[in-house]
């Protein structure tokens, strides 16, 4: 007699964040991902048992104080980034795959803390434009979705940190950046100190899409566990228009599909944020639909 396995578990976690990036509109991304049909996607295309949260309260800027310039509304997005951590870490604790949905790309360090508070420090591929590894220092913009790698490795200052936060939520020597196209000064010094593996888009277009996050998955995984972060401005703004911070010259539909087959195939992947899907930039919810259809792949599913 055989016994059919239970359905893998994704557990679905809306996170409407704009406080902290510089333009408005992320925050409606995790409806719009929603609406795009995310869960029968998964769970007709996959099969997994898909569980859904519901969003994280999030502050609305109107109503909600700046603070320090060098790092905009971070207590507001620290307060956010625990009540997520507690979420991802329940999730992962009893076995399910937590996916967050942004929101700008500050939720990621929720993602982070809630894995590390579960299992320990662990490895991430970051899927983006953007290195997202200035601090308050060295920001040009004070804006906190570019420091949000930093705060997880630990390198952001005190001030990013939280009682019952294991920081860094990353191993500074399992970090794989990919996609990059757009760096701060601060950043590159940042990186040359950091045993990173960084991907441009001119080095996957010499070598391939399919080789670099090979290597990525390599780099990064082997520790606590593996955390995909997908910023959907790493495609290029002909495929996903609306996003928060656009930038030419990055990832095709197929390449970005790719991408996240080579993970799938991995079966390394222990969670996943997909982030910065902005609806008033967009057209018919292209993006919000490109990103279901790019967590379905991450997860398993093939256009072909």
């Amino acid at each position: 007699m055989s016994v059919e396995a239970p359905a893998r578990e994704v557990a679905v976690i809306g996170a409407p964040l704009d406080l902290g990036a510089g333009r408005r509109g992320v925050d409606m991304g995790p409806s719009a991902i929603r609406y795009a049909g995310l869960e029968q996607q998964l769970a007709q295309k996959l099969g997994v048992r898909v569980t859904d949260s519901g969003n994280v309260i999030s502050p609305v800027v109107e109503t909600t104080a700046m603070g320090d310039e060098r790092a905009r509304y971070l207590e507001q997005i620290l307060d956010l980034c625990d009540r997520l951590a507690g979420l991802v870490a329940s999730a992962a604790g009893r076995g399910a795959l937590p996916l967050v949905l942004g929101g700008d790309h500050s939720v990621a360090l929720g993602s982070l803390v809630g894995m590390a508070q579960a299992r320990g420090s662990g490895g991430v591929v970051w899927v983006d434009a953007h290195g997202d590894l200035n601090t308050p220092e060295t920001s040009p913009t004070g804006n906190v979705h570019g420091m949000v790698l930093a705060a997880a490795l630990g390198l952001a200052g005190d001030e990013f940190r939280r009682d019952g936060w294991p920081l860094p939520a990353v191993e500074p020597g399992k970090l794989a950046l990919v996609g990059v196209r757009s760096l701060d000064d601060g950043e590159r010094e940042l990186l040359h100190k950091l045993e990173a593996r960084v991907f441009t888009m001119s080095e996957m277009d010499r070598i391939g899409v399919e080789p670099c996050m090979h290597e990525a998955l390599a780099h990064a995984s082997g520790a606590a566990f593996l955390h995909l972060s997908f910023d959907m401005d790493v495609v290029d703004p002909d495929y996903a228009p609306g996003v928060g911070t656009p930038v030419r010259g990055g990832l095709s539909y197929r390449e970005a599909h790719l991408a996240m087959e080579t993970v799938a195939e991995s079966g390394l992947l222990d969670s996943m944020d997909v982030v910065e899907v902005n609806p008033i930039l967009d057209r018919e919810n292209a993006t919000g639909q490109l990103a279901v259809e790019l967590v379905a792949s991450a997860l398993g599913a093939r256009i072909l």
